[in-house]
């Protein structure tokens, strides 16, 4: 039986009924452990996907892939999982680009800019209150990583430089 369709099929249809990666595990582990997997290999490869920077669903999909099928099971899955998000975008950009020059698209994307900008400050803000208390080196790695940022520093540079101050500020 030639498993590269099985793998298709399974991740195909897992990205195309689910939206986040929680779900899509729990969807793959139904679709994979017993048939294509074992349960040791499922939590290793849910424990690896993790642990690795990056979107947890790809990964685990290219590990089960793998897994199962070697190289070419890691690519059909990672195809499979890749598939659905990149036809939806492709078909909202097709239609936003049609629709690009409608006064309603310019006034939605206004209307969308504020409630992202508090989405991301309301997280920021739980990650940076995420121990209970806040001490004043929080508040001076916080204070000079925004001033870096707003003098156009790059980001990869600012968050390595704050980690390594972190290395010495939190004992």
């Amino acid at each position: 039986m030639n498993v590269l369709p099985t793998l298709f099929w399974i991740f195909l249809k897992i990205n195309l009924l689910s939206t986040s990666g929680s779900a899509s595990t729990g969807l793959l582990y139904n679709e994979a452990v017993g048939t294509l997997l074992t349960e040791e290999q499922f939590v290793q490869a849910v424990g690896l996907s993790t642990l690795l920077p990056g979107s947890d669903a790809l990964q685990l999909a290219m590990f089960v892939g793998y897994t199962v099928a070697g190289i070419p099971g890691g690519l059909v899955s990672l195809l499979a999982a890749i598939l659905p998000p990149t036809a939806i975008m492709l078909g909202v950009v097709l239609a936003l680009h049609r629709f690009q020059r409608e006064a309603w698209v310019s006034r939605f994307v206004e209307g969308l800019t504020p409630a992202i900008a508090v989405l991301i400050a309301t997280v920021a803000w739980k990650i940076f209150n995420s121990n209970g208390e806040i001490g004043w080196q929080a508040i001076l790695l916080a204070g000079i990583s925004l001033i870096a940022l707003l003098r156009n520093a790059p980001a990869p540079l600012v968050l390595l430089a704050s980690g390594i101050a972190g290395i010495f500020l939190f004992k």
